[in-house]
């Protein structure tokens, strides 16, 4: 016996279960469905209710940019809308870039505090 040789037993090597293919499928498949429910369906959904905001945009509605500007819109074009943020001051803003929509009479309420 050599000082160097080591001696290794190993048990009969105990393969993988016949059903481990289905296993690993259904691994796969919860790991989709957690996908689309926690990800890709709120996504979905919050951009679609954007599209709905964006499409319903006339003059007259108090919005909030995502920049965080605060105004009214008084023209409504293709891609762009005016806002008027104070007396005699417009900008126009990317339609896009309309954040939420306010209850009229906001701006009013904003003006007296």
């Amino acid at each position: 016996m050599s000082l160097f040789e080591t001696s290794v037993y190993a048990a009969e090597a105990a393969g993988a279960p016949p059903d481990a293919g289905m296993v690993n499928l259904l691994f796969l498949g919860g790991f989709i469905l957690i996908f689309y429910f926690l990800l890709w369906r709120p996504q979905s959904k919050r951009r679609k209710e954007h599209q709905a905001l964006i499409g319903g945009l006339s003059k007259g509605d108090e919005v909030v940019t995502s920049g965080g500007i605060v105004g009214q819109i008084n023209k409504v074009e293709d891609d762009f809308v005016k806002v008027q943020v104070a007396d005699n001051i417009e900008l126009r803003v990317q339609k896009a870039a309309v954040g939420a929509t306010l209850p009229k009479g906001t701006l009013k309420s904003l003006d007296e505090a």
